[in-house]
């Protein structure tokens, strides 16, 4: 618990922007989202896993709705 403490106030002094879920039965995440980057750190009273995910820059108009619902649902 001391590790996600000592993170929390980290970012709140740094003042980056945080919220906190929980989505295992035994972590508790931390999701941050900064300039081209999002972040999930997920606390466990034994373990700190971290996935990161990079944006490429690239911005695309309306019609890619179409494709992210033909992709992504049942």
């Amino acid at each position: 618990m001391k590790k996600l403490i000592d993170f929390l106030n980290e970012l709140e002094q740094r003042k980056i922007f945080f919220t906190l879920s929980k989505h295992c039965e035994d972590y508790v995440m931390v999701e941050v989202v900064v300039p081209s980057e999002r972040w999930e750190i997920e606390f466990s009273p034994d373990d700190v896993r971290i996935e990161k995910f990079k944006s490429d820059g690239m911005i695309f108009d309306e019609h890619e709705i179409n494709t992210l619902f033909e992709n992504f649902s049942d």
